[in-house]
């Protein structure tokens, strides 16, 4: 149930998941009945639900922004796993090559991304033949900019891309326990004096040196699930290319 280490939580993902959706329930079930009570002229009740959903609210907002703001930004070397939560069991992906080319207008980054679902993680309730979907996932190659107004190489601001073509397996292919299969992602960066590319920039870990693949989970309630490297103010794990 514990987070594995490199995963993408920091709290259990069942628990996490039920949180939700039990702050989700109460949420939109307490707002309706606060509305009934109101019309009815019930202020008692009124004031009674009031208080309980403002107190879930706040229990809620704790706990995610006190397991965002105590994660820390992680970087895997090359062959180290990268462990996403699936509920009853868990995915592991790791980059098992990097290569880079240099084109007139940009470098080309080809980066083999292995996914594999570990069949030691499996809950005792999950059929052990079952196959798993992976859920969407979203891939940016993470390249550190140099300020060249003051030629400072500490920078740590960096500028996302995403991969401009897929080859192999794609990600969302079905799995079965100790099933594995690679994807090869292709980025192009263009050069310094190539066109700027108006793409948005993300903070990289202190330490980072060079380019980052970061792969996260797609889906907007991803910021509001506590634990979830996505939630809001939550340090991230990246590969190192």
């Amino acid at each position: 149930m514990f987070p594995l280490p490199g995963s993408n939580m920091n709290f259990p993902a069942p628990l996490a998941v039920l949180g939700f959706l039990a702050a989700s329930l109460g949420l939109f079930g307490a707002l309706p009945a606060i509305l009934v009570a109101w019309f009815t002229r019930r202020p008692k009740f009124v004031r009674t639900l009031a208080k309980l959903a403002a107190i879930g609210a706040i229990v809620y907002l704790v706990l995610l922004f006190g397991f965002s703001l105590t994660s820390h930004a992680n970087v895997l070397a090359r062959g180290q796993e990268k462990y996403f939560c699936e509920i009853d069991c868990h995915l592991a992906y790791s980059i098992v090559d990097a290569k880079t080319t240099s084109t007139a207008h940009s470098i080309r980054y080809l980066v083999t991304l292995r996914t594999r679902f570990d069949e030691t993680t499996i809950s005792p309730s999950r059929p052990k033949d079952l196959p798993l979907t992976p859920n969407p996932r979203i891939v940016r190659l993470i390249v550190r900019l140099h300020d060249e107004s003051n030629d400072q190489s500490n920078d740590q601001s960096g500028r996302e891309y995403s991969p401009t073509a897929v080859q192999g397996t794609p990600l969302l292919t079905p799995l079965k326990p100790a099933d594995s299969y690679t994807t090869q992602l292709q980025f192009d960066v263009p050069k310094p004096a190539a066109p700027k590319i108006d793409s948005p920039k993300l903070d990289l870990p202190k330490d980072a040196a060079g380019p980052r693949l970061l792969l996260t989970t797609s889906g907007a309630e991803q910021k509001l699930i506590i634990g979830d490297e996505n939630s809001l103010l939550h340090k991230k794990t990246y590969f190192a290319l």
